[in-house]
């Protein structure tokens, strides 16, 4: 999945209708999931989240834009919070699959369409920023909306975007690209705001200022103010007294996690707390968080225990929640938290996600698909399952020590090789249906004749890529399980050996499916290709499964 993470800022708060005009234009587009809408009266802004794939998100982003340069006059507008046009800021935001540099590519194609189409002079900031100068939004912002006609005179200040000309109804609008934000709070045994706010100052990145023997803060030549650094970089915290809650809380947001991730900057406010006698409750996630991050903090909880590192998603999540505490002042939903699960559609079931019966209940009547693909995956799967299994009975074991760091490792490639071929279940129903999607094309004419003869070409070629790499997949997962096998714990080795049968079925089967597809196909070269594949595969595993005689 590629997902990417919209934060249009719109400078209108009170006026619900237009809002709810202006979110309904993001929502329109094809794949766009609104995930929160954040209102503020006093700041007469609004803050919209929705996520998506990158050209869905660049097509919602325009829309958004356009729709609050038709419906708010800047003219008019007063607020609290600082602003420089109808959109006053849109930052793209990488969450899953897709890399800085994509967003950046992103951000540029936004601001060239949204300066030509709509007349609204462009400044990029943060990672998309054409100079230095230009990364703080702070400072493009200076001024604001009513010093934009005149910043606009200034060279300096020309538009990314745009001729340097003050649109008196829209402004301007800032884009650009951040890293995730994850807003978190730390809950202490306290009332004591203080005492919160002592620690805050320690671990933000900012640190606190340095004074002398009397209090005073000490400044250097040229009057700043000295700083000693805090413990934690991409780390901004306050300290606080939440009423609704009655304790004290170290608020933190993590501009990049992957600096900073949410279990350390959890430990190291544990590791402060204890200094001043205090001690941390748990702790409680504001908005979204990746589910890298979580899953991290999983991993890092798992591997403090002795654990070994891979474990399926859901228990890593588990683990996390746990660890951090994260339940303790309203339950966690994972489903609701973390942002690649907000976006999955309910009401879209997979065969990988049905009830073991349910699926064999599908399988056993009269439809084509789910076939012997899915179940060759669902094999495979199985395999590298039971490996992961006799990994993990064996790391822990003393009569087993020689081989404990290789069991504490192997169950992470496993999970991996499961979680593929539990997906190739329904990527092989997927492309048995793209098949017969394409045998129903129009044939009348000679042109359609030709389209549809190419699609099913391409069809079929895609419906034996899919079995090829179960094999390649489950050939992998049946190493594992010989290794567990001949290294494992004895108690197990029933289970390993059940794993290698299963995995020879899972590459056998699969082998079927690629070539009974190849044998309507024209490409004899691709045909060639794709044989030579399967043969070498069912060679290694005979290789392989005769390791142990």
């Amino acid at each position: 999945m590629k997902l990417i993470e919209c934060v249009p800022n719109f400078s209108e708060g009170r006026d619900k209708q237009l809002i709810d005009e202006i979110v309904r234009d993001i929502a329109s587009v094809e794949g766009i999931r609104v995930l929160d809408i954040d209102p503020g009266v006093d700041t007469n802004r609004t803050v919209v989240t929705f996520v998506g794939e990158p050209e869905a998100v660049l097509e919602g982003a325009f829309q958004g834009i356009r729709s609050a340069s038709q419906r708010i006059d800047m003219r008019h507008h007063t607020g609290a919070h600082a602003r420089l046009g109808a959109t006053d800021v849109c930052p793209f935001v990488p969450v899953t699959g897709v890399t800085v540099d994509e967003c950046i590519d992103l951000a540029k194609r936004l601001g060239d369409r949204v300066a030509r189409e709509l007349g609204i002079p462009v400044y990029l900031y943060e990672k998309a920023a054409s100079r230095p100068e230009r990364r703080n939004l702070a400072d493009i912002r200076s001024g604001e909306y009513e010093g934009l006609a005149e910043k606009l005179e200034d060279p300096d200040w020309a538009p990314d975007f745009g001729e340097a000309v003050f649109n008196e109804r829209s402004g301007a609008t800032v884009i650009g690209v951040r890293e995730f934000l994850i807003a978190y709070n730390v809950n202490l045994n306290t009332r004591d705001r203080k005492l919160a706010h002592d620690i805050a100052l320690d671990i933000r990145e900012k640190g606190r200022a340095k004074r002398d023997e009397n209090g005073k803060i000490i400044r250097d030549d040229e009057g700043k103010i000295a700083r000693t650094p805090g413990l934690l970089q991409e780390c901004k915290a306050v300290g606080w007294y939440m009423e609704a809650f009655d304790c004290a809380q170290v608020s933190i947001n993590l501009t990049n996690y992957h600096v900073t991730p949410v279990h350390k900057a959890f430990e190291t406010v544990v590791e402060e707390a204890a200094k001043r006698g205090l001690r941390v409750t748990g702790s409680e996630l504001v908005g979204l968080i990746p589910l890298e991050a979580i899953l991290e903090a999983g991993d890092y909880y798992l591997k403090r225990q002795g654990k070994p590192t891979g474990y399926p998603e859901n228990e890593r999540i588990r683990m996390a929640v746990q660890s951090l505490g994260l339940s303790e002042l309203s339950p966690f939903e994972p489903e609701k938290k973390i942002i690649e699960y907000c976006v999955q559609d309910p009401d879209k079931e997979t065969l990988a996600g049905m009830r073991i019966c349910d699926f064999t209940d599908l399988l056993s009547i009269d439809t084509p698909a789910p076939g012997g693909g899915s179940v060759s995956a669902l094999a495979g799967a199985l395999a590298a399952g039971l490996a992961s299994m006799v990994a993990h009975l064996t790391a822990g074991k003393k009569s087993y020590e020689d081989v404990r760091e290789r069991m504490l490792v192997l169950p992470e490639e496993a999970q991996k090789l499961k979680d593929k071929l539990l997906l190739a279940i329904d990527e092989d129903t997927r492309a048995f249906n793209a098949v017969m999607d394409a045998y129903r094309l129009p044939k009348k004419s000679e042109d359609q004749q030709k389209v549809r003869k190419k699609a099913i070409e391409e069809a079929m070629k895609h419906a034996c890529r899919i079995p090829l790499n179960v094999m390649e997949l489950s050939y992998q997962a049946l190493r594992l399980c010989r290794e567990t096998e001949e290294k494992g714990n004895k108690n197990s080795q029933s289970d390993a050996a059940v794993g290698v049968l299963m995995a020879q079925a899972a590459m056998q089967g699969a082998a079927l499916n690629v070539r009974i597809n190849l044998k309507d196909l024209e490409d004899q070269t691709f045909q060639d290709e794709m044989n030579k594949a399967v043969n070498i595969l069912l060679k290694k595993m005979e290789e392989q499964s005769g390791t142990n005689g």
